[in-house]
């Protein structure tokens, strides 16, 4: 075949070209770049979500337990040199991750004395530890280092028997009052069988962190601060850092030592790519560590948290993109059908001549050699260029490469033998369409079928069932609407018949006889994958919201031990704070069978205790959607200045008419999880067997009763099994008053607007909760130091950021927002091969009608009716497709990775449709402009001379 005549070809019919070119290209980037955007933003979100864990699950921890009187020997340079060995054994996934690196070599605790000691202190142990890392760590403030050489005191005893060098941190030195050439002595604890020597230790330096958040400080106890006794007559914990030298003098006098390596995991060196191998390796690790050391690790569990939300984000991209590829496809096989009727004439001419199929074939085939791969290959060079992770995979494109060449010759194959038979015999044709379409259809409910009850296939691939059935549903709903709509149509077709006028019933009369078929189809796909990334976001969104509800049911919330009564009128006050509820949970309590405590099999259940009209309200201001059962608003009232069982504040909300609710009184109605409820039943209590069931709440025995189960409760984590709320009882005149454990608040004025939480202090919330936390112990039976645990403050707007902001939330925007634009465009497109498919007949009929009489304004009516049941019908089918699609697939998407485990509801959106008819007012704007413009290019009457196409 002649290139030059090939050529010459693809430039007289350069449009029909340069359309396949454009398709070609936007499959090859798509195939090229997505993977490349998406390993790019689940790199960023994997760093991001590993950077957020506390440094210390990001380490990986090797340790020698203390070993009692270890045989000589130089054992600080052989941890050291351990440091390499350990790490070069690691998988090379694991390898590649770790950014820093120490070892500790340090001794059992032992009590430090002498008369430079800080008397006020009280007993002291410390620790020699000698490690790496800490002299580019530090900064010496006064003195010098401890030596690596061996102590020597200048006697003739042996080198090692000298006083063992120390440097202390200033803060510690100062908190000591200890300064360089204060000289102490270390006596180690006595063992039976052996009492290892006291040993003489000279402080030679003081230095202060550069960074104490620095990885090399993590060990414990910290050599930057005493560390608190544990109880009353314990002693506070330092650490001294001393040589190698010092270290292993101690070792060799028969200290017990023990060693550590710690390997810290550098955010920046993760790759999404490797995650599964990361994963493999961090377990493979703990199977094969050396004999005799503990592995400390707590990095696989963000890890596989992030690894199941990316592979759920990849299968939901892998769905998006196979409707979009499915749509490009599409429109070449209408590209490339347009181009071969344009030729048709061309094409019996040469058959007539003499030519045979396959000449006409190679024809078409050497045309799409010249112009396609040229283009998937600038497909292929774009995709590398957009930022991405990694280089281009040199065979990304090849499928659309080969796809797109491959369409027109085709085509020309399949006209050349649908041009062979007899137009007048097509029952066979008919029989043919019919048994094509209804096999479609069972395919489709076939595919849809196995999908649900076979879910996802192997990990880490592209399941073949889960992007085709998508696909094949669309198609077939395509179909389905394509054998419907023309019945109404020729029923209002009749109807129109009857009215005055012709524009109505020729209108609906040829859009009833229309046969747009594969152009249709195209339609329904292309909006079908737009709408169906527009349904899922928002079911994303509304759970994301209800999950942030879940955790906090207001604007704010604050947790603790327990608080003083004031405390609640103490918040209120507080600036910006509009309303607050008191909340008390338990978790871990038992089930008793009375009033008297005899236990049942019944344990670990969570208990909760709600203001629930305080509750309602705050929800209520904070605007939040939240509703509170009417069981639990009939409770007492909840503490406040006066203390328990007296009139609720303003702040708290309006507290229920006060219900008995002490150890003897009416059981409380009770909201009940499911297994609770079994678990009641098969105790034999409840309202069925008149045996109420008995919780234990601060010395409360409060009765209950089931009146609702609920498969969950906000402040309630969704992996407990076993909880029980109740409303707050009225325990006034007892001998335990209810001290609350949190309280949830409202912001003032309400709002629900994303940063409402932000006219609330969180500063000064932490500051009253505090001080709460303290009255109630200064106010208790017993008196004690500081709370176990200080108050957490957390807001709805920081919760809500959390779900939303991090992990592969890039990869979810970046897929919706390339659905949603993509189809609506492609969709566009295929609008046009809609219109252009009768563009011929179109034109010849209102030529026709021009030249009877019809005016400029009826020839618009006219085309305003015949494309409107066409416009309206293939919009509203692909919206309706995309609206049930997330409802078959949700269960198998996995789209709870998305939310933090909370199921994502996809629900009927009123938007929905408000947005499907907006696309079609502008679908059908379009159609008509497209009409307008390929009318303009004919004068009147030039179709009926010429026969020409559109």
């Amino acid at each position: 075949m002649n290139v030059a005549e090939a050529a010459r070809r693809v430039r007289t019919y350069g449009g029909h070209f340069v359309l396949l070119g454009l398709l070609t290209l936007v499959a090859a980037l798509l195939l090229t770049g997505v993977p490349r955007v998406v390993d790019r933003l689940g790199g960023q979100g994997l760093r991001e979500q590993v950077a957020a864990v506390p440094p210390a699950q990001r380490d990986l921890l090797y340790t020698a337990p203390e070993a009692a009187v270890p045989p000589p020997g130089p054992h600080a340079r052989l941890a050291a040199a351990r440091l390499t060995e350990l790490e070069a054994a690691m998988p090379p996934a694991v390898r590649d991750t770790v950014g820093e690196r120490w070892y500790v070599a340090q001794t059992t605790l032992a009590r430090l004395r002498g008369p430079a000691l800080d008397p006020g202190k009280g007993l002291i142990d410390l620790t020699a530890r000698s490690m790496s890392g800490v002299r580019d760590a530090a900064t010496l403030v006064d003195g010098r280092w401890p030596t690596d050489a061996a102590p020597d005191d200048g006697s003739d005893a042996a080198p090692d028997d000298g006083p063992v060098e120390l440097a202390l941190a200033e803060p510690v030195a100062a908190q000591l009052g200890l300064r360089v050439g204060d000289r102490l002595r270390l006596t180690p604890p006595t063992r039976p069988g052996s009492a290892p020597p006291a040993s003489p230790v000279a402080v030679v330096g003081v230095f202060r962190p550069n960074d104490p958040a620095d990885g090399v400080w993590a060990s414990l106890p910290s050599a930057l601060r005493l560390a608190e006794p544990e109880g009353d007559g314990e002693p506070f914990l330092i650490a001294g850092v001393t040589g190698t030298g010092g270290f292993e003098a101690l070792a060799n006098r028969g200290w017990e030592v023990s060693f550590a390596w710690r390997y810290r995991v550098d955010p920046q060196r993760l790759d999404p790519r490797r995650l599964d191998e990361t994963v493999d390796g961090l377990a493979a690790m703990d199977r094969t560590r050396p004999a005799g050391l503990g592995l400390t690790q707590g990095l696989d569990i963000p890890l596989r948290q992030f690894a199941a939300s990316l592979r759920a984000a990849r299968t939901l991209l892998a769905v998006i993109v196979a409707g979009m590829l499915a749509t490009l496809a599409g429109l070449a096989v209408l590209a490339a059908g347009l181009a071969v009727r344009r030729r048709r004439a061309e094409f019996v001419l040469l058959r007539a001549r003499g030519g045979a199929a396959r000449t006409v074939v190679a024809r078409g085939l050497a045309e799409s050699l010249l112009v396609l791969p040229a283009a998937a290959a600038l497909g292929w060079y774009l995709g590398g260029r957009l930022p991405g992770a990694g280089p281009a995979d040199p065979l990304a494109a090849l499928p659309a490469a080969v796809a797109a060449t491959l369409v027109l010759p085709l085509a020309v194959l399949v006209a050349q033998r649908a041009g062979g038979g007899r137009r007048d015999l097509g029952s066979r044709s008919r029989a043919g369409r019919l048994t094509a379409e209804l096999t479609l259809l069972l395919l489709a409910g076939v595919g849809a079928f196995l999908l649900r009850r076979r879910g996802l296939g192997a990990e880490g691939a592209v399941d073949p069932l889960l992007v085709s059935v998508p696909v094949l549903l669309a198609v077939a709903a395509a179909v389905l609407a394509l054998r419907l709509y023309p019945w109404p149509l020729r029923l209002a077709s009749r109807v129109a018949a009857r009215a005055r006028g012709s524009v109505a019933f020729l209108g609906t009369a040829r859009a009833g006889r229309a046969g747009v078929g594969a152009p249709l189809v195209v339609v329904v796909l292309a909006v079908a994958t737009a709408a169906f990334c527009g349904v899922v976001a928002a079911g994303i969104e509304a759970s994301r919201d209800r999950a942030a509800t879940r955790a906090v049911p207001g604007d704010a919330l604050v947790t603790g031990m327990r608080f003083a009564p004031d405390t609640a009128t103490a918040l209120a006050a507080l600036a910006g704070v509009g309303a607050v509820a008191p909340v008390l949970a338990e978790p871990r309590q038992p089930v008793l069978a009375d009033a008297a405590g005899r236990p049942t099999d019944i344990r670990n259940v969570h208990v909760l205790l709600v203001d629930g009209a305080g509750l309602a309200g705050v929800a209520r201001r904070a605007g939040v959607d939240l509703s509170v059962p009417p069981a639990l608003a009939r409770g007492g009232t909840p503490p406040t200045t006066a203390g328990p069982g007296t009139p609720a504040t303003a702040a708290s909300g309006t507290a229920g008419p006060a219900a008995p609710g002490g150890g003897g009184g009416q059981p409380l109605p009770a909201l009940v999880s499911p297994a609770l409820a079994a678990d009641l039943a098969d105790a034999g209590l409840g309202a069925a067997a008149g045996r109420p069931a008995f919780v234990d709440v601060q010395g409360n025995r409060l009765p209950l009763r089931v009146a609702a189960t609920v498969e969950e409760f906000p402040l309630v984590d969704r992996d407990t099994e076993r909880f029980v709320v109740l409303p707050w009882p009225d325990v006034s005149g007892g001998p335990h008053p209810l001290a609350p454990t949190g309280f949830v608040l409202a912001a003032d004025p309400p709002a629900a607007d994303a940063a409402r939480a932000a006219r609330i202090d969180e500063a000064a919330l932490y500051r009253i909760a505090e001080e709460g936390q303290r009255r109630y112990q200064r106010l208790g039976a017993v008196t004690g130091g500081e709370p176990p645990l200080p108050p957490q403050v957390s807001t709805w707007s920081a919760h809500r950021a959390q779900l939303g902001g991090a992990g592969v939330n890039g990869v979810l925007v970046f897929g919706f927002a390339t659905g949603a634009a993509g189809g609506a465009a492609l969709g566009l497109l295929a609008l046009a091969f809609v219109v252009l498919a009768g563009a011929r007949d179109r034109g010849q009929a209102l030529s026709r009608l021009r030249t009877m009489g019809l005016s400029r304004r009826q020839w618009r009516g006219l085309v305003l009716v015949e494309l409107a049941p066409l416009v309206l019908v293939s919009v509203l089918t692909g919206v309706l497709v995309g609206a049930l699609l997330p409802v078959l697939l949700t269960p198998v998407l996995g789209l709870g990775a998305f939310t933090g485990g909370a199921p994502v509801a996809v629900r009927f959106e009123p938007g929905l449709v408000a947005a499907g008819l907006g696309l079609a007012v502008l679908a059908l704007g379009f159609a008509i402009a497209v009409e307008t413009l390929n009318n303009r290019r004919l004068r009147l009457g030039e179709v009926l001379r010429l026969g020409e196409e559109s």
